[in-house]
């Protein structure tokens, strides 16, 4: 596990890359990480993934489109949405099936969080931002 961490600048480690993380063996991921059996596997093939796409000329891009995620064993369509609003900041992605953002709404399901969130648009994601801290800071 000494390996993992990037090359130090200013006395501080990067991240690994992911051609990196990619060749760290499942189990020694596993135990290092504490991950389940599937998710250490959808971690190293999201590593293998993004190994193998050229880095944008956008430091700030994300290099793989939704259906290239979407592709990839264990991420599905809440994982992709929360891609869309995590790191390709779309102003108006929306992860209808969260959790917190359900509770958030009284307990809706994911239907009637979509449904409620079309009079977001195009702002959508500002919305759940909004939600999500409302359901973390607002239980004393």
């Amino acid at each position: 596990m000494s390996g993992w961490a990037g090359p130090p600048i200013a006395g501080l480690h990067l991240f690994p890359t992911p051609g990196v993380v990619a060749g760290i063996p499942e189990d020694e991921l596993q135990a290092g990480v504490g991950l389940t059996h599937a998710r250490t596997r959808t971690l190293l093939a999201v590593a293998e993934a993004f190994a193998h796409v050229a880095t944008p000329a956008d430091p700030g891009a994300f290099p793989l489109t939704r259906e290239e995620l979407l592709a990839i064993p264990g991420i599905g369509p809440w994982s992709a949405d929360n891609l869309d609003v995590r790191a390709r900041l779309e102003p108006d992605a929306f992860t209808a099936g969260d959790l917190v953002l359900r509770r958030a709404l009284g307990g809706v399901t994911t239907r009637e969080a979509a449904r409620r969130a079309e009079a977001w648009r195009p702002y959508r994601s500002h919305a759940l931002f909004h939600l999500w801290n409302e359901e973390a800071y607002s239980k004393g």
